[in-house]
């Protein structure tokens, strides 16, 4: 009987995020950004596009339309689907984030899976080793922390200083009072934690340690709340991080995102500093600095914190 409201449970949730998130779309879209003409003038009530315009514009009738807004995905088609995101104007991550949401609410069943420990493979472990001078860690889905070499170790010290293994990203960024000291741009980087997290959500409804971290984070953080009410997705492979590191101050690194392709929930992410920078002195610094403290986690440490 638990499995069955479980399941229920879920097929609730996802309905409620389907509405939610083509709702949240229709909002931030003007009829002119559509180039539909407006009508109603200042009568109009609502500021983004109504749903008779998002089904004029992918060719579906308001009424399918509708019921789809609603949850009941149960037979929309790639044609359909291809028109409501071209009506809504969805990017990459948008578009396949409705996937995932239609495809958990269609008619197949999937238990609830327990919580797994994830492992990452020696290999993979061997080749961060050998990036002596390139922070680098494996991230799981859900934005644990799951291995690093030295250097991304000694990087992400703070995140390490709370006692939960493996440390979460997520849990840094919102629940730790040194993440906004740590990232200099913090709400950048919230609200792309957010995005990433909602789209893990979407990928897999069924994890358990996923909710468990949303329903976490929901409770204790306002603005981890607000952010994730917004239902915004992101995928984010590329980019730039400010820092503020305790030990060496500022640093400037771009950042490299890399799936791997035998475990695709997890990915390795990868730090650079501009050659003859001062964050390129601050990342050598950091390296002798983690070479002889023990502040910073080693590989072994993190690996047998992650295994409890």
């Amino acid at each position: 009987m638990a499995g069955g409201n479980g399941q229920r449970d879920i097929r609730g949730n996802v309905r409620t995020d389907i509405r939610e998130f083509l709702s949240t779309r229709r909002a931030r879209i003007s009829p002119e950004q559509a180039g539909l003409p407006v009508y109603g003038g200042a009568q109009r009530r609502v500021s983004g596009l109504r749903r008779e315009e998002v089904a004029l514009l992918a060719g579906i009738s308001t009424e399918y339309y509708t019921r789809l807004e609603r949850g009941n995905a149960v037979g929309a088609s790639d044609s359909v689907i291809a028109g409501i995101a071209h009506a809504l104007q969805l990017d990459e991550a948008e578009r396949m984030h409705l996937l995932d949401l239609l495809r958990t609410a269609g008619p197949s069943r999937r238990p609830r899976r327990r919580p797994t420990v994830q492992r990452v493979r020696p290999t993979v472990q061997r080749v961060m080793d050998s990036m002596a001078g390139t922070p680098a860690l494996v991230l799981s889905g859900r934005l644990d922390i799951l291995a690093a070499n030295a250097l991304g170790s000694a990087l992400y010290s703070p995140a390490y200083a709370a006692p939960v293994r493996p440390p979460n990203n997520a849990r840094f960024v919102f629940l730790d009072p040194h993440a906004t000291e740590f990232f200099r741009d913090w709400d950048t980087v919230a609200d792309d934690t957010v995005a990433l997290l909602r789209a893990e959500v979407g990928r897999d409804m069924y994890d358990r340690q996923t909710s468990d971290l949303v329903g976490e984070l929901s409770t204790r953080s306002d603005e981890f709340r607000g952010r994730w009410a917004a239902h915004n997705v992101r995928i984010h492979t590329t980019g730039v991080k400010r820092l503020h590191h305790p030990v060496v101050g500022d640093l400037e690194l771009s950042f490299e995102s890399f799936p791997i392709a035998s475990d695709p929930s997890q990915s390795l992410l990868t730090y650079t500093a501009e050659p003859t920078s001062s964050s390129q002195d601050a990342l050598n610094l950091l390296a002798s600095w983690g070479a002889t403290s023990d502040s910073a986690p080693s590989t072994e440490e993190a690996e047998q914190s992650h295994r409890l």
